[in-house]
């Protein structure tokens, strides 16, 4: 288990967020961009780049430890070939958000995360 709570407890109990943030960066690995609120967004950029961290150690230890975040082989996969050695030579900073507006129905601030190139 990666420690990751420093943050929001965003309104949910602690299994459910930390339930939220493995299916953010499960989706945000999968499809390299994600649309989603700014307090979430906020937290899974932590969450997320400590797993690519860990993953850039590529050991037998990181593949563990990322396979017990992340349930989908094809994501686990894409996280060692393709992100880990994008980011081989970047100390941190391996994801950005950028700011939409709000959402219509609930006037929540909703932002994109999305990986760094």
């Amino acid at each position: 288990m990666i420690k990751t709570y420093n943050g929001s407890k965003l309104g949910v109990t602690s299994s459910h967020r930390k339930s939220m943030l493995r299916s953010l960066a499960t989706e945000l690995f999968l499809h390299e961009k994600i649309e989603t609120t700014l307090p979430k967004a906020k937290e899974l950029v932590s969450y997320a780049e400590k797993l690519v961290t860990r993953a850039k150690k590529a050991d037998l230890n990181a593949i563990r430890a990322i396979s017990g975040e992340i349930n989908k082989k094809d994501v686990v996969r894409k996280v060692f070939d393709i992100l880990a050695s994008r980011y081989k030579e970047r100390k941190g900073g391996y994801t950005q958000i950028i700011k939409v507006g709000t959402r219509r129905g609930d006037s929540a601030d909703i932002a994109i995360v999305k990986l760094v190139i």
